[in-house]
């Protein structure tokens, strides 16, 4: 009995790692190296299938509006519209501004091309930084090949970034970096890969007509974290078939009777907005009268000429919207708004698009807990409305669908023609594992109540994804607004903001995205223990040593049964010989076999379940501290050894050695292999100590079947190993805590407990074992002799003494 759930509880828990595995089992690909970013030049201008698709058999509408300038049909509009863009950036890297992120803008679409988290920690450090990422940081460049020169143009400088604290400029040409020349952004990058932070590397740049280079120091720092960015742009996390698009694009929805057919992005034969360059105008406005709180603004603006929008039976229009940020805060403020520059009404709906490119950190052993069977994807799209509640469509179930529909590859969540419960959205977003991106209504409304339609899908070419590296696909989403007929000269005009930041519970609360938060089953459990080691991390200040002291806690109170259980192991080994006996006397009867040994438990008192009880206790705790590592995002980026890259974040694998640039991908590859690209020692360690408390605490085997019922015991440990491979540190450090604890626990008990163990012989009704008399407690001896009369009949000498009577006298 105890052989069968012994062996059911070890395959119940390899079941449950498998499963765990299972959604994890998506990962970048293998190279150590940064893969050349799908652009050098502006990104965001790529059309993409799916979601994000226009039609390939008519004019692009860019190439329509400079034809039509050619020929003096669009007026000055066109003609005089810039054909490159211009980047913008909001807030700062710098610790003293007190800005929390970073945001980067192109007037090429006016869309966000990036937003990095820039918010320090007490001792100074970037609270947020890539976990996955240990070279040096020079900074976000937007960097382009130079036109004149062999080099790299500079677009863009964040403040506060270490290029900017360098003295590098818009408009530089970096010709080498630590004296290796550059021609491309992917040169620049594969120089700083072999760096680390707080190194410093020299730069070469050209400035202006002067033709001699300059030479500048930058000291590099940690890599932020890139919550948003163009896909072309993730480093080791490239995935195939993911494009690059910039978040947040403005367009026309309608224009009178033309609207965006289905699976497109812009309505025919008028030129896009994405694919324009619109004007832009910095703003800065006091946020709070007589204070110097002062929010950081833009405000893009586009006009499309009576020549551009005849085509489509329409008047000239002006898109206008603006972007601001405030220091201390994770929202973005925007505003969309189309004014009728024309003389008479036009129906008008404007289509705003979400964010896309979130963070893919870690997403290979990624630990995301989803409602869905079919397991969360690393990029998954959350939204709640008055009729369905919060509810969240895994980027895995849109690229399946993608494939699917090709005709109408996106979801609707609503339609004009619904009715006002579903069209009453209180927010809708772009989900990660620690962080979500989503609008959010004004700061005095609830929900919002004009948007007519709303609908999600991936930004991707979805033939071209591979096997494996499904759950990293780009997912995003789109809103319209209802159609309005705006007169002459009125607007149509939609406030909102956008939250881009940590989940943590407390901050995510106060913008209405509480229900981003989600532990699954025990989620009670779970955020209990997540309490607990809040405080005890608040005690005694390391994260790890938190985890030690929980287990000691748990299986400190476990203490009584576990002595329980040592006991009854002990008890195991002392029936092991007459078990074997047993088994001799039985070896072609199976069920008789079963039934003596059963009885023979029964009648000295050995409960096999005795043993099995710690295990199961510990189950929800296992369960419950896997949720808390993958959930809570204060267990990010907490360190086992304060200083040390080695397991610099609990929530993760501890990433001992990199082996992905010579391990096979069947086994190294990122999402392809089974173990990821990184040596990981703690999940080895853990493995041995379950090894060795087999070999020390396991009776021996009685007979063939239990001799193999061990090896495959061996073997199944050593394949929950396998699924231990890319489970979180801390997750690891637990069970090592455990394991060390139990083998402590068995070897004291062990020396206080007996050897021999003295039992009452009785059966259940009170009578004597047939052929044996009850013994008294001096006649109590050893278990083994006990044993022995049990199975052989008892010897002479413990018979009971029968009175003989005296010889009658003659």
């Amino acid at each position: 009995m105890e052989r069968r759930l012994l062996t059911f509880f070890i395959a119940s828990t390899a079941f449950l790692l498998l499963y765990v595995s299972l959604q994890k089992l998506v990962g970048p690909q293998p190279p150590g190296r940064v893969p050349p970013v799908a652009q050098d030049d502006a990104a965001g201008d790529e059309a993409a299938p799916g979601l994000l698709a226009d039609s390939e058999d008519s004019d692009s509408p860019s190439d329509l509006a400079t034809d039509r300038a050619s020929d003096g049909e669009d007026g000055d509009t066109a003609a005089t519209r810039p054909q490159s863009g211009k980047w913008t950036t909001l807030g700062s890297m710098d610790p003293k501004s007190d800005y929390l992120m970073l945001v980067t803008l192109n007037s090429m679409g006016g869309g966000v091309e990036r937003i990095e988290l820039t918010q320090r920690d007490d001792k100074g450090r970037l609270k947020y930084h890539r976990v996955d990422v240990r070279s040096g940081y020079l900074g976000y460049l937007a960097a382009s090949p130079a036109a004149k020169l062999d080099g790299v143009r500079v677009n863009v400088i964040g403040p506060g970034t270490p290029a900017d604290l360098a003295g590098l400029k818009v408009d530089d040409i970096i010709v080498s970096v630590n004296k290796q020349s550059v021609l491309s952004r992917k040169a620049i990058d594969d120089v700083l890969l072999e760096t680390k932070p707080g190194e410093v590397v020299e730069l070469s740049v050209v400035r202006g007509d002067v033709s001699d280079p300059i030479d500048l120091q930058a000291t590099l720092s940690e890599h932020p974290l890139d919550l948003v960015r163009l896909a072309g742009d993730a480093g080791i996390d490239q995935v195939d078939g993911n494009l690059s698009r910039q978040s947040c694009l403005m367009t026309l929805a309608q224009i009178n009777r033309k609207t965006i057919p289905v699976g497109k992005l812009s309505i025919p034969n008028l030129a896009d907005p994405t694919n324009l360059v619109w004007e832009s105008t910095d703003l800065k406005t006091d946020t709070e009268q007589g204070t110097e709180n002062v929010s950081e603004g833009v405000e893009f603006t586009l006009e499309l000429s009576a020549a551009e929008t005849k085509s489509v039976g329409g008047a000239p229009v002006r898109l206008k919207r603006s972007y601001a940020i405030t220091p201390g805060s994770y929202v973005v403020d925007m505003n969309v708004q189309v004014d009728n520059l024309g003389d008479q009404e036009q129906d008008l709906a404007i289509r705003l698009e979400g964010a896309n490119g979130l963070t893919l950190e870690g997403w290979w052993y990624s630990n995301k807990i989803s409602p869905n069977w079919s397991g969360a994807a690393a990029r998954d799209i959350i939204y709640r409305t008055a009729a369905d509640g919060h509810q969240l469509v895994s980027g895995y179930n849109l690229l399946k669908r993608a494939r699917k529909e090709v005709d109408e590859p996106y979801q609707t969540i609503f339609a004009p023609d619904a009715d006002k419960a579903a069209k009453s959205l209180n927010y809708m977003g772009v989900d990660a594992q620690y962080f979500t991106v989503g609008y959010i209504p004004p700061q005095d409304k609830d929900a919002f109540t004009n948007f007519g339609r709303a609908a999600v899908g991936v930004v991707v070419d979805p033939d071209d994804v591979p096997r494996h590296k499904e759950r990293a696909v780009n997912a995003s989403f789109f809103l319209d607004t209802a159609t309005v007929g705006v007169p002459a000269g009125g607007s149509i005009r939609q406030n909102l903001r956008m939250f881009a930041g940590p989940k943590h519970p407390e901050l995510l609360q106060q913008y209405g995205l509480g229900d981003a938060v989600y532990y699954g089953w025990f989620a009670w459990f779970a955020s209990l223990l997540a309490g607990l080691l809040h405080a005890l991390a608040g005690w005694f200040g390391n994260y790890a040593l938190a985890i030690i002291v929980l287990t000691v806690i748990v299986r400190g109170a476990m203490f009584p049964l576990s002595r329980k259980a040592a006991v009854n192991a002990q008890k195991m080994q002392e029936l092991a010989p007459e078990l074997k006996k047993i088994a001799d006397q039985h070896k072609d009867d199976i069920q008789a076999r079963m039934t003596a040994q059963r009885e023979l438990q029964k009648r000295v008192g050995f409960n096999p379940m005795a043993g099995c009880l710690p295990m199961f206790l510990q189950l929800p705790i296992f369960i419950g501290l896997y949720r808390a590592l993958s959930v809570d995002i204060e267990l990010r980026q907490q360190p086992l050894i304060p200083g040390m890259d080695w397991a610099s974040n609990l929530a993760g694998p501890d990433m001992f050695r990199y082996w992905g640039d010579w391990m096979i991908d069947y086994l190294a590859g990122r999402g392809t292999g089974w173990l990821g690209p990184y040596f990981n020692i703690l999940p080895v360690i853990v493995v041995g100590l379950f090894l060795l408390q087999q070999k020390l605490f396991m009776p021996p085997a009685t007979d063939e079947q239990t001799a193999m019922t061990q090896k495959m015991m061996s073997i199944m440990t050593l394949m929950m190993g396998l699924f231990f491979f890319r489970v979180p540190a801390g997750l690891c450090l637990y069970f090592i805590t455990s394991s060390l604890w139990g083998i402590c626990e068995r070897v004291l008990v062990k020396k206080t407990v007996p050897k021999k163990t003295h039992f009452d012989l009785a059966t259940p009704a009170g009578g004597v074992v047939e052929g044996t008399a009850k013994p008294t407690t001096k006649e109590k001896g050893s278990l083994a002799q006990r044993i022995k009369e049990q199975v052989n009949g008892p010897e002479p000498k413990f018979d009971r003494p029968n009175k003989r009577k005296k010889p009658k006298k003659k």
